[in-house]
């Protein structure tokens, strides 16, 4: 595959008709798009019947059933691409640019784009039934020499599997592996030394707060920061978008400059260029600052509900630092006193005393540990006084930004209302890398799980822990931790998040080729889709989506079903997706090895 995403233009449109000269005979032979559709179409069904018939005499139906099977699943997507009612939501026709080019329309092969040929080559090989020729190395089990005969192939396949996820599982230290200590203690040292503290405050979660990194001045003294790192926090601070970090999240910054090891945690907390570049415009323009139509979903004020038993109580709208990627950066602001009012939160309690449909609260913002002892406790103590509340989840990343916030007094007061066989108060957290659990937040993490209580974590999947086998080792560093991996969510599609986006398909590849690999209770997690207003669609459920369409440069359109939809009649949602060829373009600038992801293509 590494041969064609270097491939010019020309080279492409070579091994397109290549991997089925039988569509380009089709296409070439066509009167109009209308007749290419039409012929096209026709194609498909005598090949579904095809490869399906016992008694054709035809090739086709003598392939594997995995190569049929993955051959029929093209062949819906290449439907849903020549539907005109696709063309018409889309604005594009595929089908259009694959007639231009079949039959030399100057204009069309100048404009047609190497993200749409490398879709078009892959999907022609799916419907070609040759998937696994084109997607990775294939092993057979051998069914004719016996259960002795079996048994060997099937060890030394499992074998195989486990020895790549174990090398590559290796590649990603640990934030308690001996050398990321070392750095982090250096770098703790001179953020002690810059800001005249002594050993003791760093245990202190206030001193941390007063003391949040928010200018490039300060964070440049402390570590070294890339030419582009300094550049883009300069353009940031001119146009007064706001960044902050913690002391402590900020220990995890490699100490002489950006490497392989943090990079992820730079990029969560140092605003890109085309980060900057998408928040200015927001705010010279009227931009909706709710990309998932919360305030649709309000019965009251503070209040956000999705689902039938679950409601979101927002109690605070900052956080500690502000992570670039987040769904909410359009909202949050250097931290202040933003607590929600107590008259919000008395109302917004009494909707929920009410409402016995719901039985569980989920305690957000922003970052709700902000809140003292004593307005959390506040809030934990009116919750827990409603019969039908038998689950309180509280939110928060302060496992991960600033860990000593878990005081032996906040365990107390949680595991206050912990209550065995009446109701759970449990924590979801969200750790991005293993590079993030550290031994203050694995210490953390044990003073909950002592007192009885459970953690769960959702990830965000991003450009930055999306390389092969790079978030299975987070699930297994968490698990070890004590953390349930519970949810790995898709990047939202905001403009100022492009650089964090990955492509559909290989979140679905990392659930099917190495998640799976994992053991059971390591890889508790789903991956999943938000849709606004209506909740997270679960990746794995085909029923719940499907590609419609690609576009020029390659993007994948997908229709979304939201999970209410098998019961009820709802919209649909349209997501036009991360380029494949795009991502694996940089996976390539960054060094990595593409033909290790060369099955991306035929996941939908």
């Amino acid at each position: 595959m590494k041969d064609l995403i270097v491939a010019d233009k020309s080279n492409l449109i070579t091994q397109l008709w290549k991997a089925s000269p039988w569509i380009y005979s089709l296409l070439n032979s066509a009167s109009s798009v209308s007749d290419a559709r039409e012929k096209i179409f026709e194609y498909f069904n005598e090949l579904e019947r095809t490869y399906f018939n016992v008694f054709s005499e035809l090739p086709n139906r003598k392939l594997h059933i995995i190569d049929r099977n993955s051959a029929k699943e093209s062949i819906r997507v290449f439907k849903n691409i020549l539907r005109t009612e696709n063309e018409v939501i889309t604005k594009f026709s595929a089908v259009k640019v694959l007639f231009g080019l079949a039959t030399g329309v100057k204009e069309i092969i100048d404009d047609v784009q190497n993200g749409f040929l490398l879709e078009m080559i892959y999907l022609f090989h799916g419907i070609s039934g040759k998937t696994g020729d084109f997607a990775f190395k294939q092993y057979t089990l051998n069914y004719t020499n016996g259960e002795e005969g079996l048994l060997t192939d099937s060890n030394l396949v499992l074998d195989q599997f486990s020895s790549a996820m174990k090398a590559g599982m290796l590649k990603f230290k640990l934030g308690n592996h001996p050398l990321r200590k070392l750095n982090k203690e250096s770098v703790k040292q001179k953020l002690l030394t810059h800001f005249v503290a002594v050993e003791s405050d760093w245990s202190d979660y206030r001193w941390h707060l007063r003391h949040k990194i928010q200018n490039l001045a300060t964070l440049s003294s402390i570590v070294k920061l890339e030419k582009d790192e300094i550049e883009n926090l300069t353009i940031a601070e001119k146009a007064g978008i706001p960044f902050q970090i913690t002391p402590y999240y900020l220990s995890l910054f490699n100490e002489n400059g950006r490497t392989d090891e943090d990079r992820v945690v730079r990029a969560q907390v140092l605003p890109g260029f085309r980060y900057c570049q998408n928040m200015n415009e927001h705010s010279s323009t009227e931009v909706d600052l709710d990309l998932l139509g919360e305030k649709l979903i309000q019965p009251v004020e503070g209040i956000s509900r999705k689902y039938p038993q679950i409601v979101s109580l927002r109690v605070f709208d900052s956080c500690p630092q502000i992570c670039v990627y987040c769904q909410n950066n359009r909202e949050l602001r250097n931290q202040k006193e933003l607590s929600t009012p107590e008259e919000t939160i008395k109302k917004a309690l009494n909707w929920i005393s009410e409402k016995t449909e719901i039985s569980e609260v989920m305690i957000s913002g922003g970052e709700p540990l902000l809140l003292s002892d004593e307005k959390l406790e506040s809030i934990l103590r009116k919750l827990s006084a409603i019969g039908h509340v038998e689950r309180i989840r509280i939110g928060t990343r302060m496992l991960v930004t600033l860990p000593s916030r878990i005081t032996t007094d906040l365990v107390e007061i949680l595991s206050k209302y912990n209550i065995p066989g009446k109701r759970e108060v449990c924590l979801v957290t969200h750790f991005e890398h293993v590079a993030e659990l550290t031994g203050e937040s694995i210490e953390a993490v044990t003073k909950i799980r002592r007192a009885g209580m459970s953690i769960y974590n959702q990830q965000v999947f991003t450009y930055y822990n999306s390389r092969r086998y790079e978030t299975s080792a987070l699930r297994r560093a968490l698990k070890l931790s004590g953390i349930d991996p519970y949810y790995t969510f898709h990047t939202k599609g905001k403009k100022e998040t492009v650089d964090f986006r990955v492509p559909i398909a290989r979140l679905e590849q990392e659930r099917k080729e190495e998640a799976r690999f994992l053991p059971g209770l390591v890889r508790t997690d789903e991956p999943v889709f938000s849709i606004p207003r209506f909740g997270k669609s679960h990746l794995r459920s085909w029923q719940d989506h499907e590609v419609i369409m690609v576009l020029a440069n390659g993007g994948r359109v997908y229709r979304f079903f939201p999970w209410q939809s098998r019961r009820v009649k709802t919209e649909d949602y349209l997501y036009t997706d991360v380029a494949i060829y795009d991502y694996l373009q940089r996976l390539h600038r960054d060094g990595e090895e593409v033909d290790d992801y060369s099955s991306i293509w035929f996941y939908y």
